[in-house]
Formats: C-alpha cells, sequence, structure tokens
C-alpha cells in the first residue's frame, strides 16, 4: 500500500511540474526598436520571421540591401527584423541614430531594426539566448558565428532554421523557405 501511495504520489508530482512549466514562446518577448519604441513578437503572429544580426562596418554589410529587396517582394507573408550587434570586430560601434541613418541613407532600409544588442556572452539578449538554446526553443542548440546570421521562424513561432552569414537572404534555400507553405 505504501509503494502504490509512493508511486501516485511520484506521478502526481511529475505530471504537476510538467503542466506547470514555464516555456518562453517566441511570441512572448517585447523588445525595443531604434526609435526606443516597444516591439512586441506577438503582433507577428501567423507570419514567417527572419531574425538578423547586423552591422555597420562588416563586410557583410552590403547584405541589408538583400534584406530590404525580400522584405519589400515578400513582406505580406515575412518579417525582417535586425537586431545591430557589436559582438564580431566591433563592427557595429554606432548609437541608434547613427545605425538609422546609416540603413536608411545607404540601403533604404525599411524592415523593423531594434535597438543594439548583444547576440553571445554573458550579456547575451534573451531573444539570441531563445534562439541559440534548444533548451528554450525545443528545436536546435547554436552559435551566432559572425555578423548577418539569419534565424527563420515558422508562422506558428516555431524556429525552422539557421543560415550561414555568408549566405544572402536571397538565396534559393531562404525564398524556397519564405514561399513553402
Amino acid at each position: 500500500m505504501k509503494v502504490l501511495r509512493l508511486t501516485i504520489l511520484s506521478i502526481f508530482l511529475i505530471m504537476n511540474s510538467t503542466l506547470f512549466a514555464q516555456t518562453i514562446s517566441f511570441y512572448d518577448f517585447k523588445v525595443k526598436t531604434l526609435e526606443g519604441k516597444e516591439f512586441d513578437f506577438s503582433s507577428l503572429k501567423g507570419k514567417k520571421v527572419m531574425i538578423v544580426n547586423t552591422a555597420s562596418k562588416c563586410g557583410n554589410t552590403p547584405q541589408y540591401k538583400e534584406l530590404e529587396e525580400v522584405y519589400r517582394e515578400y513582406g505580406d507573408n515575412l518579417v525582417i527584423i535586425g537586431f545591430p550587434a557589436n559582438n564580431f570586430g566591433s563592427q557595429e560601434p554606432g548609437t541608434a541614430n547613427e545605425i538609422r541613418q546609416f540603413c536608411t541613407e545607404n540601403y533604404g532600409v525599411t524592415f523593423p531594426m531594434m535597438e543594439k544588442i548583444s547576440v553571445r556572452g554573458e550579456d547575451i539578449s534573451p531573444v539570441y539566448k531563445w534562439l541559440t538554446s534548444k533548451e528554450e526553443n525545443g528545436v536546435m542548440d547554436s552559435e551566432v558565428t559572425w555578423n548577418f546570421q539569419k534565424y527563420l521562424i515558422d508562422e506558428n513561432g516555431k524556429l525552422s532554421g539557421v543560415i550561414n552569414p555568408k549566405e544572402y537572404p536571397n538565396s534559393d534555400k531562404v525564398i524556397a523557405w519564405i514561399t513553402s507553405q
């Protein structure tokens, strides 16, 4: 009888901890734009999202052009979100105003740009912690290897994949993902 009670209690505790476990959803995040306004990821439900860590003084910086082209062409179903980061070679030293001016004047960027964050290390932003940790995103672990790495989020807020920084945002692989149902 005692063993039965312990077994039932154990099952109850396991079920209880599973039921009340807090899982962070992609849609739970709120961040600040370059202009300091709140941007709520819950507004992205039903859309595919590409998150890119950007930098103004990087060999990959010209990818802003392709990012903007993809955003303009597929913007009804895709949101591109840029997160300036200074983690690699101090290639994003600018202030929010300088970053906005650079992106607008040089590449005509209209997709949402967020405030500068850290994409790795001890001061990693919560969004990037979610993107890079299987424990948080439920799909995979990854590491941000350089500027312009792309994270793909599906219409249900699930991480779909990671695109290498050197691969352009208008590559066949990325376009196939954007246009897939």
